[in-house]
């Protein structure tokens, strides 16, 4: 019995696809990348904001086609999106058969057992193993789910509910069970990687676990992603410049600088806390690598506010810059609230912030060609190898390519030069 899977949405669903499709393998399911061959189509959804639902509409809707023009007995839909919309999907998508919320994949084979027919094998105890979909040399490591920061924009809350931090012990575990397989980058990630532990352990644990993860030996490069203001500190920056598997890569999702807009968006941490630390890295670590994401219009926003975050940018520069303009959620605080931002207005501050910063990220570029660094190849074509360097995040950063050589291999790291700096993507040479 072969089953279909589209995952959609963030790194952090992604892991919870792979877990499902651990267990589904346990119970002797195959899989296939064709929908057209599988008896069993599966959408793992996302439902953050409307485009990403509407993704995940149309992808169950496509999905269902293949029950006339394919092979599809059972159409399972999991995720963010049914969690959220339960009743709703049920009502105006009968085609799905199975519609699962985020932490209920575990009934899914007993479900399609019953649908399909089949008897339920029984397994002994033992461990379910994630059956990856990222390159067999890169994982995620997913420290909990759930958030307890309440942002009045988000509706992660409303869908995961608050901070669940898995135990460090199994952490560490599922580590070496990944570095024992193969995987060589380890990207550390939750919807607030930095307060891992709070609610586990009454204080933010990361840094010992950081430590941890960092005395394994097949591991190559660890990353961390999703790291909340306030709870970011000199420690936790001075342990990713330290260590040596460690990379010093800084992604601080900050959404504004204007203290009226952080309070008004309920995110800790003041403009002041967040000017502090980064001084102390231009200071003390200036080749560290940083990211963050930035919103505009949010509601109340005034052109002086957004002139305030615009200027923040250019003195306090940022390698990498994601933003996206104020979408208002259903059911969270701040789609009711007064002076909602028209929405030229916020496409046209997004395209400003963004414009401002492109030459921002050539110059941070800039600075690092002639230096040597290490390229883990992703991608081989006729005359290039392509890959990432320590600075470069998997999915959601830019690439460096190099003149191929014979000896290349997809997954190696290659020492090399860079040579050239774009906005967003670099050349290099091997050394």
């Amino acid at each position: 019995m072969r089953i279909g899977v589209i995952s959609l949405g963030c790194a952090k669903n992604q892991v919870d696809t792979e877990r499902m499709l651990g267990l589904l393998r346990r119970f002797g399911y195959d899989f296939t990348p064709d929908p057209a061959e599988a008896e069993v189509l599966i959408v793992n959804t996302c439902g953050f904001i409307d485009p990403a639902k509407e993704e995940s509409i149309h992808a169950i809707l496509e999905m269902a086609q293949y029950k006339d023009r394919g092979r599809c007995r059972v159409l399972v839909a999991t995720g963010c999106l049914t969690e959220r919309y339960r009743q709703e999907l049920t009502k105006e998508i009968p085609e799905i058969d199975i519609l699962l919320g985020v932490r209920e994949y575990e009934k899914l084979p007993g479900l399609l057992a019953e649908k399909l027919g089949l008897p339920l094998k029984k397994l002994s105890c033992g461990l379910t193993e994630r059956l990856l979909t990222t390159p067999p040399y890169r994982a995620f490591l997913r420290t909990g789910d759930g958030c307890n920061n309440r942002c009045t924009y988000c509706a992660i809350p409303l869908i995961r509910g608050n901070l669940r931090s898995e135990p460090m012990e199994e952490l560490v575990d599922e580590a070496r069970r990944l570095a024992d397989s193969g995987v060589t980058e380890l990207t550390v990630i939750a919807q607030d990687t930095s307060g891992y532990g709070v609610d586990r352990y009454g204080k933010s644990m990361l840094v010992p676990l950081l430590r941890e993860l960092n005395r394994i030996d097949a591991l190559h490069w660890v990353r961390v992603l999703y790291t909340y203001p306030d709870t970011v500190n000199e420690a936790l920056l001075d342990t990713l410049a330290e260590g040596e598997k460690l990379i010093p890569y800084l992604d601080i999702p900050l959404q504004h600088i204007d203290d009226d807009i952080l309070q008004r968006m309920h995110r800790r941490g003041s403009g002041a806390y967040i000017r502090q630390l980064l001084d102390y890295l231009y200071k003390n670590y200036p080749d560290f690598t940083l990211r963050t994401t930035m919103m505009v219009g949010f509601p109340g926003e005034t052109e002086a506010q957004f002139n305030t975050l615009l200027t923040f940018l250019r003195d306090y520069p940022f390698d990498r810059l994601g933003a996206f303009a104020f979408s208002p959620e259903e059911g969270t605080k701040a789609a009711t609230l007064p002076d909602q931002v028209p929405d030229d207005v916020k496409q046209a501050r997004l395209s400003a912030l963004m414009a401002q910063q492109k030459p921002i990220s050539l110059k941070r570029n800039r600075r690092w060609v002639g230096r040597e660094t290490e390229l883990l190849i992703e991608e081989l074509t006729g005359a290039h190898a392509i890959g990432r360097t320590p600075r470069e995040a998997p999915d959601v950063d830019g690439q460096v390519r190099i003149p191929r050589k014979s000896y290349h291999a997809i997954g190696e790291y290659e020492p090399i030069r860079l040579t050239q700096a774009g906005e967003y993507d670099m050349k290099g040479e091997s050394l």
